[in-house]
């Protein structure tokens, strides 16, 4: 070996590996949802929790509601390399809504229906549990419907002066039969017309353990097993389950994790 290769050699050794490819873009809030890339084949996780990384290395993690200011990205290379990223996640103020004067079934149900109540929270749940391996969601996403937004992400609703849970989706009100479509490409996992609490509801995975759920609707025309792509049509709104007034109630589940779908989409109108 010539002393110049030799030297080329141990530079070459010398040198520090490149860092593990970790980009991200999204809202670093409570509520927040990122999108990123890093390198095919690496394992990420988030404060512990698994984040599945597609083959080409593009991911999706979320923030609840009370998410901590603080939280810990580990990226490891297929070749050993790590990174660790502390996230800042910025605190949100939320609104407060009182409703007054609803009939008594609309804030506690009766004790005949909770059988019914618990059987369908837990298709959703497992619904949401499915980790579909195909990333939709990085097409983008526009709005589901169109028109005023009566409800915000995080609200602290106070029903007949009781509090109630907060509410964790983005309310767009319209009169009933205003059409709904798919905002981002996915597979319906539920399409229900009579639930309890949520009327007509559709859960839309969007892959990654990202889901879309519409409820209260008047109109479902989408079947479990369905593909859309993103502006498909999906149904109608309506004012269906414990509902006060036509309107689509638009949430995202990262998971069990309630995120903001309203982070995802411009202002309405733009």
């Amino acid at each position: 070996m010539s002393r110049l290769l030799f030297l080329i050699l141990l530079v070459l050794a010398a040198r520090p590996a490149a860092a593990v490819t970790l980009e991200m873009n999204g809202a670093f809030t409570q509520g927040g949802i990122i999108m990123g890339r890093t390198d095919p084949g690496t394992e990420l996780t988030l404060d512990g929790k698994p984040v599945r990384v597609s083959p080409d290395g593009i991911f999706v993690l979320g923030f609840g509601r009370e998410a901590e200011p603080k939280a810990e990205l580990v990226a490891r290379g297929a070749d050993g390399r790590e990174q660790r990223r502390t996230l800042d996640v910025a605190k949100r103020d939320y609104k407060i809504q009182r409703i007054d004067g609803l009939p008594q079934k609309y804030v506690a149900p009766p004790a005949d229906v909770l059988a019914r109540i618990r059987r369908e929270n837990a298709e959703i749940k497992r619904v949401r549990q499915i980790d579909t391996e195909h990333a939709y969601f990085a097409e983008g996403f526009i709005w589901p419907a169109k028109g005023r937004i009566s409800g915000v992400y995080g609200s602290q609703r106070i029903l007949n002066g009781e509090p109630k849970r907060p509410h964790y989706g983005v309310d767009v009100a319209a009169p009933a039969g205003t059409p709904v479509v798919a905002p981002a490409g996915g597979i319906v996992r539920l399409a229900e017309r009579d639930l309890y609490y949520t009327g007509g509801t559709i859960i839309l995975d969007h892959g990654h353990g990202l889901t879309s759920a519409f409820l209260h609707m008047q109109d479902v025309t989408v079947k479990v097993g369905q593909e859309l792509k993103r502006g498909d049509p999906m149904g109608t709104i309506g004012s269906t389950g414990r509902s006060t007034g036509a309107h689509l109630d638009w949430r995202i589940n990262w998971f069990d994790v309630r995120v903001d779908a309203a982070v995802l989409v411009p202002p309405m109108g733009e």
